[in-house]
């Protein structure tokens, strides 16, 4: 049965994954809402056609291409955030749509590309398709377990989905994706506690230093938000590794009711705190892409039918 979110937001993790990003043309507006309206049925087919592939997606839409289509508006969809710190600058490379493909079959995860890219016609064109994989028990190409701090059960829909005090999107989700690629030859010449203290956390046994241990240069600091009421500062991560023989990284992807959680983690890490303490990781990684989504209800794709 089809759930009123759309099923690639809250899923467990998966081991294949396909990031595809793509342009409008607005001449084809009337394709697009076509394909969107008929996108919950397509995904849905061939989730009944592989029942144990585990398939699910998501698919999002920009700033950029959002008034188009409605003429109401998330309340916090925006462009990415363009942040400079003292040695690191990120900047938006926003597109129109993402897809959001996964399953534990890359066959099956490349057949709804196929269908969703086919679907979408004359009315979009291709940015950019990057597929990515399970490394390991959950690893980063550094070595390293990433999503460990990723909230569990029902609290994943409390982390993730905007609930009433958006009413009209309800069900839906900001979605942040990011390209890192790794400088790993610089990284593999540090020794194991050099990148443990860069983590804050044990490589092979995955143990979260005591915060009394913690460098404040940490990425396991600087990710680790707190409110004003001492309440942790969640997102929904789906990040996983992609590599060729000559570009290797990691596809940061994340979910959440709301941007802003996403945007205070990039300052931190990139800004620092007030001190300017910056997250060591990011001597051995740099962002080439930045971009900002919303995840629309699968009414809400329905419903463009009607547009």
């Amino acid at each position: 049965m089809m759930t009123p979110f759309q099923s690639g937001i809250i899923a467990e993790a998966s081991s294949d994954a396909l990031f595809i990003t793509l342009n409008v043309n607005r001449s084809e507006i009337d394709t697009l809402t076509s394909a969107l309206a008929a996108t919950p049925a397509l995904i849905g087919e061939l989730q009944a056609q592989f029942p144990d592939a585990e398939l699910h997606a998501a698919v999002g839409l920009s700033s950029l291409i959002w008034d188009e289509l409605d003429s109401a508006r998330p309340k916090f969809l925006a462009p990415f955030p363009h942040i400079t710190g003292k040695d690191i600058e990120l900047v938006s490379t926003d597109v129109d749509l993402v897809l959001h493909i996964r399953s534990s079959r890359h066959d099956v995860t490349y057949q709804l590309g196929q269908v969703l890219f086919t679907a979408l016609g004359k009315s979009v064109t291709l940015v950019d398709e990057v597929s990515c994989f399970k490394y390991l028990d959950n690893r980063d190409l550094t070595g390293f377990v990433d999503g460990t701090e990723n909230p569990a059960g029902e609290q994943r829909k409390s982390v993730a989905l905007v609930g009433d005090e958006d009413s009209s999107f309800k069900q839906g989700s900001y979605f942040n994706l990011m390209r890192f690629v790794h400088d790993l030859e610089k990284w593999e010449k540090e020794d194991l506690k050099t990148q443990e203290d860069v983590y804050g956390r044990t490589k092979h046994t995955n143990q979260e230093y005591p915060s009394s241990e913690k460098s404040v240069h940490a990425h396991t600091k600087r990710t680790s938000l707190k409110d004003e009421n001492g309440e942790s500062l969640e997102i929904l991560r789906h990040s996983m590794p992609f590599a060729s023989l000559t570009e290797k990284g990691l596809m940061f992807a994340s979910y959440s009711k709301t941007p802003v959680i996403f945007n205070m983690m990039l300052e931190s890490m990139v800004k620092g705190d007030e001190n300017g303490n910056t997250d060591n990781l990011m001597k051995y990684t740099q962002a080439t892409t930045g971009q900002a989504f919303f995840i629309p209800s699968n009414d809400w794709l329905q419903s463009c039918a009607n547009k």
